[in-house]
């Protein structure tokens, strides 16, 4: 008996997702698509595909077409867009922090001058663009901020356990995160740039927080769900109950943070679903004829 595989990257598409679970695949090519991000004006989408050369793509959606963005020697992955969307930041070689263009007019500039650990991830741009929120390696995951005036990183906190996919909130003055403290992953919200408490979200586990863009409310995933929770951050921080707005098999992070995003007016989720090809119709008639 044998069971038949392969050693090519998975194949994912790219789908919409409402609210209530209706989904929707986008016409894109099939692909291993990590860590996709809609660009602040909903226009486009930048992910990194994983395959044999792992680089950064994107994906203009009113014209069906995806474009190479990276090509720079080296693995190039894990890309964030800048609050006017007019660059995406991404993890480069010698697992340095990069930014490029994103109309493909120039090259990749160098954020940082050396790896500033072990493996380094970039998260999210606070709503101004003047500080970079990153996820450092050494020992355990840490939260940093990367200012861009001097571009010298600062830590935001050193816990005790991993903490990581830290995300700005909408008005730039929470930051949600994750952390296994409890001993468990949970998601946190804290204020930024602090002092302050912190307030737990998630009740029973959970990834991958995103806000609504819109603001007052949180997203994050529990397994196969995914979790909405209303939020206000305004004067003193307060959260409701979480509740469930869809389930459905599509594919967790790779890396701990977000492996989809929410569209610029938080109706829809872009998630990677696996994909298998439908086999053609005429398989089984041109089986029986070679019996």
């Amino acid at each position: 008996m044998y069971a038949p595989g392969s050693s090519q990257a998975p194949q994912l598409r790219l789908v919409w997702v409402d609210r209530k679970g209706a989904e929707q695949p986008l016409p894109a090519p099939v692909h291993n698509f990590v860590m996709p991000r809609i660009s602040p004006d909903g226009r486009r989408v930048a992910a990194a595909l994983e395959e044999a050369d792992n680089q950064i793509w994107l994906y203009d959606l009113a014209r069906d077409a995806l474009t190479r963005l990276t090509f720079a020697p080296g693995d190039n992955v894990d890309p964030v867009w800048t609050p006017d969307g007019k660059r995406i930041v991404f993890k480069g070689a010698g697992n340095r922090l990069f930014w490029q263009p994103a109309d493909g007019s120039g090259a990749a500039e160098a954020l940082t001058t050396g790896p500033l650990s072990s493996n380094d991830i970039p998260s999210s741009w606070s709503p101004d663009g003047q500080a970079l929120a990153f996820v450092e390696t050494i020992g355990n995951q840490s939260v940093w901020f990367l200012p861009l005036q001097d571009r010298k990183p600062q830590l935001f906190d050193r816990g005790e356990t991993n903490e990581s996919a830290p995300r700005f909130s909408p008005d730039g003055h929470w930051i949600a995160y994750t952390s296994l403290e409890s001993g468990r992953s949970e998601i946190y919200v804290r204020p930024y740039p602090g002092p302050g408490g912190k307030y737990q979200i998630s009740t029973e586990g959970g990834g991958e927080p995103v806000w609504n863009p819109k603001g007052r409310e949180l997203f994050y995933r529990v397994g196969n769900k995914m979790m909405a929770v209303d939020v206000t951050t305004q004067g003193a921080f307060s959260a409701g109950k979480p509740r469930v707005l869809f389930e459905g098999a599509y594919v967790g992070t790779p890396r701990s943070l977000p492996n989809y995003d929410v569209s610029p007016d938080g109706q829809r989720f872009l998630m990677l679903k696996g994909y298998r090809a439908s086999p053609s119709p005429y398989a089984n008639q041109r089986r029986a004829e070679l019996v």
